[in-house]
């Protein structure tokens, strides 16, 4: 029963930590280089942090969540 829990808390972990990374990295980008003089992407703290959860999005690695998700429906066809 736990390592049911754990696995599911892992695979979850596995896709929202690049992306909250990513959210975070960019609002430091933000507050720490961003300018005040219209600036698309680092003049807004908003803005910034978008960019960097969807840069964290990115890392995400989706073919292996992919792959593992066909493995499963095979094995449920047969």
């Amino acid at each position: 029963m736990e390592r049911i829990r754990f696995e599911i808390i892992f695979k979850w972990a596995k896709r929202i930590l690049p992306v909250v990374g990513g959210a975070i990295a960019g609002y430091a980008y933000y507050y720490y280089v961003g300018c005040n003089r219209g600036c698309a992407i680092t003049g807004n703290p908003f803005i910034s942090t978008a960019y960097g959860a969807f840069a964290g999005f990115l890392f995400v690695d989706w073919k292996s969540i992919f792959n593992k998700n066909k493995k499963e429906e095979k094995k449920e066809n047969e």
